[in-house]
């Protein structure tokens, strides 16, 4: 009984030694294949038919991991190269390669890109008829004139300007007026539209109304309107502390009237070459948000009692702070989308007390291209005179220490006679 026993344990305990070593044999077996072959038939041969598909699957997935190079795989990155992809298909796996064309995928993205170029215009152009739709509504709901040019046949109001020059002016400015009549603005109400036909150029001295509507300060201008043609009534009271208020209301006005690529503002009290505008100003139109001027960034004056005094100088932080960069204020322009962007929001723009400010602080935090030309800030003669010489000529001409040309009244026409394009220059310019 004991042999029987002892014998039996023996039998079993070689049972167990070579069950263990078929297992080791078929692990060694699994492995060296792994490594060194692309088969791993010793280790099938000894595994039960049920269990070979899926060690086929697991090798598979587990090859396709470890060895990017393994054949019918390929693992890239890029556009151009090929997408792998595994499929599973019950417990057999399939790969599938898709390929993807570049072309195809750049033609996409340029077609995307066009809609979005093409939506933004249209959305651009809407809200500019919404702006127009909106100012002429309270034109004719307040009965105010704000121009002789609101009653024009459609057409004529529909038509595409280059640029409208507004020349911001006050109730005494009469001699600046009829100085920049003499010199740099066609005469006349006949020179006025031929410009606008031939050149696609609006020109008009911008001013309000009164402190009292209809009195003396107004019939005044309205008398000089009717012996010229060449003014834009607003509806705003003058005031030298509402220039930002004067401002918003110059380009909202603007826009609704004439549908235009740029709207310039411009003091009485410069000397401007409209041609030389008109050629700078047309080099930028493929750009639809342009905010073209001489760029400066003053200092913040905090202290009460000096000129261009910022009651908000908190606002721009520590004392001695300087402001974001923003366009002199005798002359800048603006492309039709900011002057549209202004018309629809006029109610929420803040107004500082410096309107050159307001206006640059209106787009600080717009997609907007500032574009600093110095030709629109040129030094009376000699500066602007030696420029002219070389060939170089300025845009508009003033004195720094006067925010202006110094007693302009007097002094332009020499200005002009010094520092002039030419009398054809603008009758001959094409933009």
């Amino acid at each position: 009984m004991s042999w029987k026993n002892r014998g039996g344990l023996e039998s079993n305990s070689r049972r167990l030694v070579s069950k263990k070593l078929t297992l080791f044999l078929c692990a060694g077996c699994f492995f060296a294949g792994m490594l060194f072959t692309d088969r791993f038939s010793c280790f099938l041969l000894l595994t039960p038919p049920t269990m070979k598909k899926k060690l086929r699957c697991y090798v598979g997935i587990i090859r396709m991991w470890t060895d990017p190079e393994a054949k019918g795989l390929s693992i890239r990155t890029g556009i151009k190269d090929e997408q792998s992809q595994v499929v599973a298909d019950g417990c057999g796996t399939k790969l599938k390669d898709v390929r993807r064309d570049s072309k195809d995928i750049i033609r996409e993205v340029s077609e995307t890109r066009n809609a979005i170029q093409t939506l933004d215009k249209t959305i651009s152009n809407l809200e500019m008829e919404l702006a127009a739709a909106r100012a002429l509504q309270d034109s004719i709901l307040t009965g105010s004139p704000i121009s002789d040019d609101s009653m024009l046949p459609e057409p004529v109001k529909k038509r595409k300007y280059l640029m409208v020059v507004g020349i911001n002016t006050a109730f005494s400015s009469r001699k600046r007026r009829d100085s920049v009549r003499a010199t740099w603005l066609p005469q006349g109400g006949d020179k006025l539209r031929k410009l606008e036909e031939e050149k696609g150029i609006v020109m008009r001295f911008v001013i309000g109304h009164g402190a009292t509507s209809g009195g003396i300060l107004d019939r005044a201008i309205e008398a000089e309107d009717r012996k010229h043609g060449d003014f834009l009534r607003l509806e705003h009271v003058e005031g030298y502390l509402e220039l930002s208020a004067k401002t918003k209301t110059y380009f909202t006005t603007a826009v609704a009237l004439w549908d235009a690529d740029y709207y310039v503002k411009v003091d009485d009290d410069v000397h401007v070459n409209i041609g030389t505008l008109g050629a700078t100003l047309a080099k930028h139109r493929s750009n639809p948000r342009v905010y073209i001027g001489c760029m400066k960034s003053g200092p913040v004056l905090a202290h009460k009692g000096v000129r261009y005094h910022e009651p908000e100088h908190w606002k721009f932080g520590e004392e001695g702070n300087k402001y974001f960069r923003h366009a002199t204020g005798q002359l800048y322009a603006i492309s039709k989308d900011l002057a549209t962007y202004i018309s629809i929001n006029q109610n929420v723009l803040h107004k500082y007390v410096n309107e050159d400010v307001s206006l640059g602080s209106w787009f600080i935090g717009l997609d907007v291209e500032h574009i600093d030309d110095r030709r629109l800030c040129c030094g009376t003669p000699p500066d602007c005179e030696w420029k002219a010489q070389a060939g170089n000529i300025c845009v508009a001409s003033f004195d720094w220490s006067c925010s202006g040309i110094c007693r302009s009244a007097e002094r332009i026409k020499e200005v002009h006679r010094r520092c002039g394009e030419g009398e054809d220059a603008l009758w001959t310019a094409s933009f």
